[in-house]
């Protein structure tokens, strides 16, 4: 199974990012896919989830109205659109994808994407 964040970068105040989650070895379209980030000398928090039924997505408070995330099945990516970045959104981006049953449990998280937002 592999996980693949990209799209992190350096980016002004006010700017956009797009980061992308590649998978591969899941029934991708059976994956709850989420991210989440964690800043230095954080916990890391959830920034917004998509459920493999592809429902309205959740978000986390501090990043709602600015970013969207969205999948596609058929290229087993999930993206996360990040606008009007801050300061306080600079972190290291991870992509987790999860599915659940009565008997199982699933989960698998990518090595992560920095995101770093400075003028």
């Amino acid at each position: 199974v592999q996980v693949v964040e990209s799209g992190g970068g350096l980016v002004q105040p006010g700017g956009s990012l797009r980061l992308s989650c590649a998978t591969s070895g899941i029934t991708f379209s059976s994956y709850d896919m989420s991210w989440h980030r964690q800043a230095p000398g954080k916990e890391r928090e959830l920034v917004a989830v998509i459920t493999s039924a592809g429902g309205t997505p959740n978000y986390g408070d501090s990043v709602k109205g600015r970013f969207t995330i969205s999948r596609d099945n058929t290229k087993n990516t999930v993206y996360l659109q990040m606008n009007s970045l801050k300061p306080e959104d600079t972190a290291v981006y991870y992509c987790n994808a999860r599915r659940t049953g009565r008997f199982f449990d699933r989960d698998f998280w990518g090595q992560g994407t920095q995101v770093f937002v400075s003028s």
